[in-house]
């Protein structure tokens, strides 16, 4: 009798075994999605995240393409971690090209020089204007003195913010990615353009941009942009920046930035038309969307509304 139930039993014995694994793996999962909200721009929020030491311990994020040189922070103050932007223009005339220049300070006080490549530049500088209008990207240029040149397209008149995004390669700060920025007001009278309402396309130069997400706050989601033109998909995206789209965030209400770094990995030197990205955006509300990708050697930047629940 004792012989013929036994292999019933350890049958039993291991089904219970195999259903505890499942199920504290499923709790592992859980708790390690949450812990990496803090490793993305724009996650702070002007806070430190209770799962930042979590964070730091997870690996996934920065097995990524990318996400390791990805900063910290919302970029909305001008220092951090003892670095600080400094600039003296704090006034701009609207209407025509100008020069914005600024230093980054480390934390003896003196303008750092030494800086690491990330996509192909040692600095990106974005400026946006407060209703989310105007966006530029720049890549400026650094006189021997650590004086960066940041030539600025045709500016609207209102509040702008001016983000300077690095890495020091030397220093206290050696390795580590900052956004910081300044405020910068442009003269004239100011006329505020409505945010456009979510949407999941955007046109730019006879492309169609696509976007399929539900980001949620807080949590990585997968994202994915579709590039077509006539209805046809879009097969010739050259190399942008060590990418094949390159992707920026700004909140509405306070212009938080964040950098959606793409998980598509350079191939050739053609790509497209699906691309795919980690969204991982801090806070609820209306986000405003811009792509950059390369045709025949033209860059163009499509613009969307995103909606975060």
């Amino acid at each position: 009798m004792f012989a013929s139930t036994r292999p019933a039993v350890r049958r039993r014995a291991l089904a219970v075994a195999g259903t505890a694994a499942a199920l504290a793996l499923a709790l592992t999962a859980c708790g390690s999605s949450n812990d990496r909200s803090s490793s993305m721009p724009g996650m702070d929020h002007g806070a430190k995240s209770s799962a930042s030491a979590s964070a730091k311990a997870t690996p996934s994020m920065g097995d990524m393409p990318g996400m390791d040189h990805m900063a910290d922070g919302n970029g909305l103050s001008d220092n951090k971690d003892g670095y600080r932007l400094t600039s003296k223009d704090t006034t701009l005339a609207a209407g025509k090209q100008a020069a914005y220049r600024f230093t980054v300070n480390g934390p003896d006080g003196k303008p750092a020089t030494d800086f690491a490549v990330d996509q192909t530049k040692r600095t990106h500088f974005y400026a946006i204007r407060s209703d989310l209008t105007g966006f530029q990207h720049i890549h400026p240029i650094m006189a021997a003195d650590g004086t960066w040149t940041a030539d600025l397209d045709t500016l609207a008149p209102g509040a702008w913010r001016m983000f300077a995004s690095f890495t020091p390669d030397s220093g206290a700060g050696k390795g580590t990615a900052f956004v910081l920025s300044r405020t910068v007001s442009v003269l004239g009278p100011e006329t505020k353009t409505p945010l456009p309402a979510a949407a999941e396309t955007a046109e730019v130069d006879g492309y169609t941009v696509t976007v399929k997400g539900e980001p949620m706050a807080g949590m990585a989601h997968p994202m994915t942009v579709t590039v077509t033109k006539d209805g046809k998909p879009v097969t010739d995206l050259q190399p942008y920046l060590d990418t094949y789209a390159h992707l920026t965030a700004f909140h509405e209400g306070d212009t938080a930035f964040a950098h959606l770094h793409p998980t598509t990995k350079v191939n050739g030197d053609l790509g497209g038309p699906e691309l795919s990205f980690n969204a991982e955006l801090p806070t609820s509300g209306n986000w405003r969307l811009f792509l950059q990708f390369q045709t025949g050697g033209k860059l163009h930047t499509a613009a969307l509304t995103l909606n975060v629940g």
